[in-house]
């Protein structure tokens, strides 16, 4: 197993604020907004909350999988959009699931290396208006069209034209699909549900847990970093929409499976949903909390990212994990709290058990002994991508986002978070709360 050094030295990196907008299920139901729409709902209410302007901004970093087609390098759109100067740097990052995770890593690591002092880093993404592509058939015919200069030649480009040709590809699908290694993301969730005998009732009971704690949060109002959002049409959003009161293990078990239909046990409601939504967090160095006079809601401490099968990827979460125990010479009761993105039910409790599995620590983690079990009310608190929805581009900074809060309302120290990565990945980032410096 490969490891990298710590990922900051010296320079102290704190996070000082951040916000999130709803999560909204792409059910069709709701009014669809833009992926720069939502970044700019959420970093607009938390830049009002500060005491410097967006100007003092040195960088702009976000993370988004599925820009728009008038998005190009959205991060600078975010920035423009907000006011930022036209001097403040603006760039966005693509590491799939982990996106907004990767936003917070570059902005950290400029900090740490002298380039920025005072860095907005976030994620987006609005999975609902993913595009539908044309085929490579139609795209030669178009190109031909295109090339046509005369009237026979238009007239033999056209009656080469089959209806076949209009057979759209559906970007969202294609994404969430591996082309390495053939497999779709649910079907790789399947692969490590048979890998370490998880049965159907233990994803229920897991994605049910989610919804009873992302109810359980909303009705004592712990999402106070969402901001609401306003469509065209005076509807205001302010709860994640994703969430089943109603669910229970009975509707669960009805469901028929969606990657395997013949034999496999990975449902609708024991995956994360199609999802829109935004996260942004303001990144910090020491000479900017002493310049503007800021209190820091928390430290970043160290990051790791790692590699892994693609077929294999929703382990990555402990592949980018146990490289930061190792570093700090951690047990798992040292960490106070946990986020592990909720890609899929099997996923989570997949990685949970090659945490504790001898043999998968040994030959795959170069650990001695196993690790310990993570405690189930330590982990996901208040819910997670089952419940609340999986915009890709947004999760990373959602979940180190929600983790701050979490520490902060448990009177809690350290904090762990971590995704699993399409393509075989996994992200990794351990957090500090700070009260003021």
């Amino acid at each position: 197993m490969k490891t990298n050094k710590r990922a900051y030295s010296g320079k102290p990196i704190y996070v000082i604020d951040g916000s999130r907008t709803p999560l909204l299920k792409a059910d069709g139901k709701s009014t669809q907004f833009s992926a720069s729409d939502l970044a700019l709902t959420c970093s607009r209410e938390l830049l009002l909350r500060q005491p410097f302007t967006a100007s003092d901004f040195d960088e702009v970093i976000f993370g988004c999988v599925m820009p728009g087609p008038d998005e190009a390098n959205i991060a600078r759109m975010i920035a423009l959009r907000l006011g930022c100067d036209h001097s403040t740097t603006a760039w966005t990052v693509q590491r799939n699931c982990a996106s907004g995770l990767q936003a917070i890593d570059s902005a950290a690591q400029s900090i740490n290396q002298g380039r920025a002092d005072l860095v907005l880093a976030g994620g987006t993404e609005a999975m609902s208006l993913a595009p539908v592509l044309f085929n490579q058939l139609m795209v030669k015919w178009l190109s031909t069209w295109a090339t046509s200069r005369d009237i026979p030649s238009k007239l033999k480009t056209a009656l080469k034209f089959r209806p076949a040709m209009l057979a759209p590809i559906i970007g969202l699908l294609r994404g969430l699909s591996d082309p390495i290694v053939g497999l779709s993301m649910g079907q790789t969730a399947e692969k490590l549900a048979y890998r370490f005998g998880i049965t159907r009732q233990e994803m229920d009971e897991f994605a049910l847990q989610s919804h009873q704690r992302l109810a359980d949060a909303q009705d004592e109002n712990r999402f106070d970093e969402i901001v609401p959002l306003f469509d065209s049409q005076g509807h205001c959003y302010t709860k994640d929409t994703g969430l089943r009161r109603d669910g229970n293990l009975e509707k669960m078990s009805k469901l028929r499976p969606v990657f395997d239909k013949n034999f496999g046990l990975v449902t609708a409601a024991n995956s994360a949903q199609i999802t829109d939504g935004a996260a942004s967090l303001i990144l910090a160095s020491e000479a900017a909390v002493k310049k503007h006079a800021l209190s820091p809601i928390a430290r970043i401490v160290d990051s790791q990212w790692a590699g892994l099968d693609p077929s294999q990827m929703g382990l990555g979460p402990v592949h980018a994990m146990t490289p930061i125990m190792k570093r700090h010479k951690y047990s798992v009761s040292d960490i106070d709290y946990w986020e592990i993105n909720e890609a899929f039910a099997t996923q989570v409790l997949a990685c949970l058990k090659a945490w504790t599995d001898a043999d998968y620590c040994e030959q795959e983690l170069d650990l001695k002994k196993p690790m310990e079990m993570v405690p189930n009310d330590k982990l996901n608190v208040d819910g997670g991508g089952v419940s609340m929805g999986h915009p890709v581009g947004a999760s990373g900074a959602r979940i180190v986002l929600h983790l701050i809060k979490t520490l902060h309302d448990k009177n809690a120290l350290r904090g762990m978070a971590s995704l699993c990565i399409g393509g075989g990945q996994g992200g990794a980032m351990l957090i500090e709360k700070v009260e003021g410096i």
